[in-house]
């Protein structure tokens, strides 16, 4: 099985082309590395729906333009599994090797990327391209808490967007 990219446009304030960020976030992944079976979801939300996880996970308040939620690695902490499967008779461990890459959730609000992006990106589907690759290398362990790891970040950013979303001349992006 691929990567598989799953996206929901759940607000309604700005257009969201589900298909083309799809394809933008299986290239940047494909483009890190990423290989086998994996799963990344990327969800368009409202100003209100994004501050609530802005609050409640970063502490922050008022809404931001993107949140990256990586799947921890490893087991659920403790307790039988949701559907009480348990370790009765004749349960055998799944096996790791069938089991899919979770990558984790990007969480975008097209609202705050329209505001945004005259002064940063410039238009409001580079703001998005912008985003949704920034998520993703979070996503992927990339940070920009020093300088230096800034500076790698934003590198690699512009390398996957003039890659994968910019176009090229005489055509279209490449993805």
């Amino acid at each position: 099985m691929p990567i598989e990219v799953f996206v929901a446009d759940e607000q309604s304030a700005r257009p969201v082309d589900c298909e083309r960020w799809a394809a933008l976030a299986e290239a940047a992944l494909r483009a890190q590395d990423v290989r086998g079976e994996a799963e990344l979801s990327v969800l368009f939300v409202d100003e209100a729906a994004i501050a609530a996880l802005n609050a409640r996970f970063l502490g922050h308040d008022g809404p931001t333009d993107v949140l990256s939620f990586p799947i921890e690695d490893g087991p659920a902490p403790s307790g039988r599994s949701p559907d009480g499967g348990g370790n009765g008779p004749g349960w055998e461990p799944p096996d790791d090797s069938d089991m899919p890459t979770l990558v984790g959730d990007v969480v975008i609000c097209p609202e705050v990327a329209w505001r945004n992006a005259p002064e940063h990106a410039g238009t409001y589907e580079d703001e998005i391209a912008l985003l949704l690759v920034h998520g993703i290398l979070h996503l992927l362990g990339m940070d920009h808490e020093v300088a230096e790891e800034a500076e790698a970040m934003e590198a690699r950013e512009q390398e996957l967007l003039d890659k994968f979303h910019r176009p090229r001349p005489g055509g279209a992006a490449v993805g």
